[in-house]
């Protein structure tokens, strides 16, 4: 793969070559990771993420190279103690994911490593996309609702390990077979632990509690955001507040439950796996 040296994240993938990875594509190059495709030699080709984005890696350049590189004015350059913490951050995902590998329609870790800047680990390469791609270009419902059912089941597996996702939305559930997993548990935290700042948002998918709880959230705010990806994707548009006019366009046999989900209070959202098990029913009367 070739990428112009200037461009910040070549030095990420100059590292993940050092260590002997063959990388052969960029995927996502963001704040706080890297995501590539690559391979050992011999090896089958993984996803892999490292822990290591914009905001760390322009205080790697060489200074004559960092006003020339792509976004350099853009980001903000992190402190070595907030690079410190990111690295933990990074480290608490990979334990997250890896305390989730083997759960139902859950992306597993299948491997993690450690260097001397930042630490990575790899995934199993999915061959269908995100859900984002999926809604903008699928329009068999039946299929989309059971793969959202996938990731309420998915979801539903994390919880009964006492994880929490916290941001569920379209582009951190992927396809594989025509299945949904649940991706990026950056943001997860695990239920017994309080973790995070105590307020953040507002962001379109994020349950009214993040506003005051953030660190302390429960299962319900994953509940909370699945049902705003499902009004999404059966009405293309977000829940608004006191709008039930696309409600209609919700199948009789999910609406009720859709809007309990979407309740401004925790306790009065349904379980995961009840939403799970009304979804495949949805899915299946769709198909029929």
């Amino acid at each position: 793969m070739n990428l112009n040296p200037l461009h910040p994240a070549a030095w990420v993938l100059d590292q993940l070559r050092a260590d002997g990875w063959h990388v052969s594509d960029l995927l996502t190059f963001t704040r706080a990771s890297t995501l590539v495709t690559a391979h050992r030699t011999g090896g089958q080709p993984v996803v892999l993420k490292a822990g290591f984005g914009s905001n760390h890696v322009l205080a790697e350049l060489p200074t004559d190279q960092r006003p020339a590189a792509y976004g350099f004015y853009w980001y903000a350059q992190m402190t070595d103690a907030e690079r410190a913490l990111a690295r933990e951050d990074f480290r608490h995902e990979a334990d997250l994911t890896r305390a989730a590998s083997g759960a139902d329609h859950v992306v597993p870790l299948l491997e993690h490593g450690t260097g001397e800047r930042f630490d990575w680990y790899t995934m199993p390469l999915c061959d269908g996309g995100n859900f984002r791609t999926f809604m903008a270009a699928d329009k068999d419902t039946g299929k989309g609702l059971n793969i959202l059912a996938d990731v309420a089941e998915g979801l539903a597996a994390l919880h009964r390990r006492g994880i929490v996702h916290r941001d569920v939305y379209q582009e951190n559930i992927l396809i594989h077979q025509g299945h949904g997993l649940i991706t990026d548990l950056g943001a997860a935290r695990r239920l017994a632990t309080e973790r995070g700042p105590e307020r953040r948002g507002p962001e379109v998918h994020w349950p009214p509690e993040y506003l005051t709880g953030y660190h302390r959230a429960t299962t319900a705010a994953d509940v909370f955001s699945l049902a705003v990806l499902i009004h999404r994707y059966l009405c293309t548009d977000i829940p608004r507040l006191g709008g039930t006019a696309n409600l209609a366009l919700i199948p009789a046999v999910l609406r009720t439950l859709v809007v309990a989900a979407l309740s401004d209070k925790g306790c009065d959202r349904p379980a995961m796996s009840n939403l799970a098990a009304v979804l495949r029913a949805a899915a299946r009367t769709a198909q029929q």
